[in-house]
């Protein structure tokens, strides 16, 4: 799959790609996670814990821009109340 096709699947309204950077943010600090607590290493572990956070934080967010506005907004068009 090239990167053009990448990005018109997270273009469509079935693809919802937007959200996946939050997921693979989360799994990157959720694998430095695993990695911190399995050496011992406690900073590491309480990064890899910050960073999966944040990364599911991300994907929340970018859940709710890219697809809740969207289906508001047609909620709002079918109802009359453009702006």
């Amino acid at each position: 799959m090239t990167l053009q096709q990448l990005i018109a699947l997270a273009n469509e309204e079935d693809g919802h790609g937007a959200p996946l950077i939050g997921v693979l943010i989360s799994g990157i600090g959720t694998v430095a996670l695993g990695i911190g607590a399995a050496n011992g290493t406690g900073w590491i572990a309480i990064a890899g814990g910050i960073v999966a956070f944040v990364g599911l934080a991300v994907s929340s967010v970018l859940a709710h821009v890219t697809i809740d506005y969207d289906i508001y907004r047609r909620l709002e068009k079918l109802e009359g109340k453009q702006d």
